[in-house]
């Protein structure tokens, strides 16, 4: 059976031609193999399906019609309606990363947001609105894009020390439906790993769905890891070397 957006195709052409054409549905449930015109289809009953079919599914229902079936027609259907678009889940990336640091470094360093464009390549300024305790309301605003675009947004992010966590997310979503965000922490051999999480979606009027949207920000995230461990592997080497001078 010809299935189409979970309901029998079959059904659906049944309905065009009862609601359009003026067919007898209980004349149509006796003989279902009965051809359109022995149902008593004539010429303008199938112009008036031509159109809602090729309305509804772009699809054309040829001049012999009149000759096949109602499941015959959805089976031309079927065939030549363009398959339904698969749905875009919603996104979701985690990245992750090992800084040659302490634990507690990591975690001032990046989570002191006013200091933001210091330590990311792509902030231009932090606005911070307001502090409650261990959550702040903050502005980004980011250096322009490569079209000269300047986007900024309002943000919320609340750091729980006692469970090496951070959660954020977008007050002023803009192009997001919704931005939620994730950071975690945790101490290996090495130093500090720091993940991030991110999981969104995309508004229909974004200009990126949410699978281009994913790889944009797995590949940016991965680019500001980077430069973070190596600023602040730096500012742990100045600091063992200070610490150091004054033990002599």
């Amino acid at each position: 059976m010809t299935v189409t957006r979970g309901r029998p195709l079959t059904a659906e052409i049944t309905d065009i031609l009862v609601a359009h054409c003026g067919l007898d549905a209980d004349v149509a449930a006796r003989t279902p193999d009965a051809s359109l015109e022995e149902l008593g289809m004539d010429s303008l009953a199938l112009l008036e399906l031509t159109a809602v079919v090729a309305d509804r599914y772009r699809v054309q229902i040829p001049e012999q019609a009149s000759q096949l079936s109602i499941p015959a027609v959805a089976d031309l259907v079927a065939e030549g309606a363009a398959p339904e678009p698969e749905p875009d889940p919603p996104g979701h990336t985690e990245n992750s990363i090992v800084i040659a640091a302490p634990l507690s470094l990591v975690w001032d360093i990046t989570n002191d947001v006013a200091n933001w464009p210091d330590l990311f390549t792509e902030y231009a300024s932090v606005q911070i609105l307001e502090r409650d305790g261990r959550t702040v309301r903050f502005r980004l605003t980011m250096h322009p894009d490569e079209n000269g675009a300047v986007w900024s947004w309002v943000s919320e992010r609340t750091a729980d020390w006692a469970n090496r966590e951070v959660r954020a997310h977008r007050v002023e979503t803009g192009p997001f439906e919704y931005m939620r965000i994730h950071w975690l922490y945790a101490t290996e051999p090495e130093g500090t790993r720091m993940t991030w999480i991110q999981d969104f979606a995309m508004r229909p009027q974004a200009p990126l769905d949410n699978a281009g949207m994913t790889a944009r920000i797995n590949t940016n995230s991965l680019v500001q890891l980077s430069v973070i461990r190596e600023r602040i592997e730096r500012v742990a080497r100045e600091r063992a070397g200070t610490t150091g001078a004054d033990d002599e």
